[in-house]
């Protein structure tokens, strides 16, 4: 039997290889250390299940690992009812903000009634016939991103015909920042309800007990929740979420980098939208190709059927370089750098913002600021105040350390 020798140079890449993926895996594996999502933990909400009518608010990230939520509860002989589906449906494959429709899940033949189609608050009917309503979620700690509205509106209902809710808690990727300006109330929408920053620093369960503690629900009605916690989690971790948590959010670097790059929503500019990066670069048709040396051609896709600037060269900057670790680590702040570095050199100055802009910023004042030639930090000082002030109210809602 002849023996095979690999030469040195072979022998030192595979050795590299070996070495970089075992580091990778042990990376990954220190990232969440044994971090348990509340719908894992099933001995903690089964009891409270038993012979009741149960509704679910959920969608694809609701899962116990690798099984879905709904599949799970329906193998443990629990009768479920209706499901309740966000933004993108209940399977997560509708473009944002594309009408949805309420329908028969195909799967399971379960109804589903759709929160983002002709209602996005659930009727009293649909909820006076059951007895509980979970709610699982993977949301991304940003006001604007809509999970956190339609929970909202699901304890408005659910409170108001007496029926109790379960939030199965999990990680927010962006929990270890608290930062932007602070909601007011004359630009309150579906994006943006309450009086919070753009990232709130919050998970859904932190956040639910904040919306029943402040009397944000209609007529200052209680909701009756039982929060049920993440186990072995701070705010501070870095946490892979294990689904993407819609469409356009396809990897940890663009949840990481959403937060800033979605104030361009009320912009001409395009994020990426029709293409396989979308929140991960900016650019435009009319950028200066000396200074934006980066090109992409958003085109029309399921996730995104009619992109800003479809079908036309874009010239603009590529922020993929950023290891999702070291952003996550790096960046505890709310990034409006690349908002103000396009606005420098946009052409068209008075055609930059578009009427969403403020929905979006949550007030008049970001406008104003970035007209004005304010610098960032002068605009970072400027919402320090409230900023502080909401930190303050927060402290008597929050359920992890720090």
């Amino acid at each position: 039997m002849k023996r095979i020798f690999l030469p040195a140079t072979v022998f030192l890449i595979l050795w590299i290889v070996f070495m970089s993926c075992n580091a990778q895996t042990t990376r990954d594996k220190d990232l969440n250390p044994s971090i348990e999502p509340g719908a894992w933990q099933t001995e903690l909400y089964f009891p409270l299940l038993k012979d009741k009518k149960i509704g679910v608010l959920g969608n694809h990230t609701s899962k116990i690992k690798d099984v879905h939520l709904i599949d799970t509860l329906l193998s443990a002989g629990f009768d479920i009812v209706r499901i309740f589906s966000p933004e993108h449906g209940f399977r997560g494959e509708a473009a944002a903000g594309e009408y949805v429709k309420s329908s028969i899940d195909p799967i399971t033949g379960l109804p589903v009634i759709s929160l983002y189609g002709s209602n996005r608050i659930p009727s009293p009917e649909d909820v006076k016939d059951l007895d509980i309503v979970i709610f699982d979620i993977q949301d991304v700690g940003v006001r604007f991103y809509t999970y956190i509205s339609t929970m909202t509106y699901m304890m408005q209902t659910a409170s108001s015909v007496g029926v109790p809710m379960i939030i199965l808690d999990r990680p927010n990727p962006n929990g270890h920042i608290t930062d932007g300006p602070l909601l007011n109330s004359e630009h309150a929408s579906f994006v943006g309800l309450h009086p919070i920053p753009v990232l709130h620093g919050m998970t859904v369960g932190e956040y639910a007990q904040m919306v029943n503690g402040q009397g944000w629900l209609e007529n200052q009605r209680t909701s009756e929740i039982h929060i049920v916690k993440v186990e072995n989690y701070n705010r501070n971790m870095y946490y892979q979420v294990p689904d993407i948590p819609s469409p356009n959010l396809p990897d940890m670097t663009s949840i990481l980098l959403y937060p800033g790059l979605c104030f361009f929503e009320g912009t001409p500019v395009s994020i990426g939208r029709g293409t396989d990066f979308p929140f991960q670069v900016y650019g435009h048709p009319d950028f200066a190709k000396e200074i934006f040396s980066f090109t992409f051609t958003p085109e029309s896709r399921r996730a995104a059927p009619h992109p800003p600037n479809k079908n036309q060269v874009c010239y603009g900057i590529d922020l993929r370089n950023h290891e999702p670790e070291l952003l996550h680590k790096e960046q505890n702040f709310l990034d409006i750098s690349h908002l103000l570095n396009a606005y420098e050199h946009f052409p068209e100055k008075d055609s930059f913002f578009n009427d969403f802009f403020e929905k979006l910023a949550g007030t008049s004042t970001l406008r104003d600021q970035i007209r004005q030639g304010l610098s960032e930090n002068e605009i970072r000082d400027s919402w320090q105040k409230d900023l502080q002030g909401f930190m303050k109210m927060r402290e008597k809602y929050l359920l992890y350390n720090p």
